[in-house]
């Protein structure tokens, strides 16, 4: 288990957990599973319509629920200073459209909107850090922020502006991440065709993807793949790798 992971959960403190597309199958299934460990959580919604989410035992899981839209990200600064972990869920599926309306809508909800929460909350957290981060975070581990950018980044999706968008998402955070890190602990989250209201046909449950998005998160995985395509485990890691060196290569921090 990652001992700075691990330390959330064993130093008596409990994380703060933000997680947008909160009203989503995944961000059910997700703040579920922070429930049980012990998070306190946040849900990011963009419906008017409170979410109501029990755990197993049929209670209502206790969560504040902020309703929010695309184009607003700098109204959560002040609720980012206090989230430990931020997971950047949201998105939008337009499947056939390709008109400049479906094209705006996917960029904008799948890669900007995100790629801005990211920047944000890399400034809050750096804020806050204070003048000697060593001595003021010492009872807490680095924050840390979950992008989930799909199987589309390097997979067809049957939908060619969900994957142009989720490829723009991807490559900007291998960009961010050289900057941003360690400071901010960036993992990607890499997911197969689970059923949704995106994808009503997909092939895994948005439980069972959960679980093991959180077991990999503690197992200390910064790049967690889940879905049942073998070829995924290969193509992705050297995507990203390969991605790494070469902005690594032709690029300068702070130009």
């Amino acid at each position: 288990m990652d001992p700075e992971h691990s330390r959330a959960f064993s130093s008596g403190r409990r994380p703060t957990v933000a997680i947008t597309g909160a009203s989503g199958a995944l961000g059910q299934a997700l703040l579920r599973q922070w429930h049980r460990r012990g998070a306190d959580l946040i849900a990011l919604r963009s419906s008017a319509a409170a979410l109501e989410l029990g755990d197993d035992g049929g209670e209502s899981l206790k969560l504040r629920q902020i309703c929010w839209q695309v184009g607003e990200e700098e109204a959560l600064r002040p609720l980012l200073a206090e989230v430990d972990v931020l997971v950047l869920n949201h998105g939008v599926n337009v499947h056939d459209r390709r008109s400049p309306e479906a094209t705006r809508e996917s960029l904008e909800v799948n890669a900007l909107s995100s790629w801005r929460l990211l920047e944000l909350f890399a400034a809050v957290t750096a804020e806050r850090r204070g003048p000697n981060p060593d001595r003021d975070q010492a009872d807490r581990p680095p924050p840390e922020v979950w992008v989930n950018t799909s199987e589309a980044e390097i997979q067809p999706a049957l939908s060619p502006l969900y994957e142009i968008s989720k490829r723009l998402l991807g490559q900007l955070l291998s960009l961010r991440a050289l900057d941003l890190a360690p400071a901010l602990r960036i993992r990607r989250l890499v997911l197969g065709p689970f059923r949704s209201a995106l994808n009503p046909i997909g092939v895994m449950s948005p439980n069972f993807v959960a679980g093991q998005v959180m077991l990999q998160a503690r197992l200390g995985c910064n790049l967690i793949i889940v879905t049942p395509n073998p070829l995924t485990y290969v193509l992705m890691p050297l995507a990203t790798l390969t991605r790494w060196l070469y902005v690594r290569a032709i690029t300068h921090p702070g130009r």
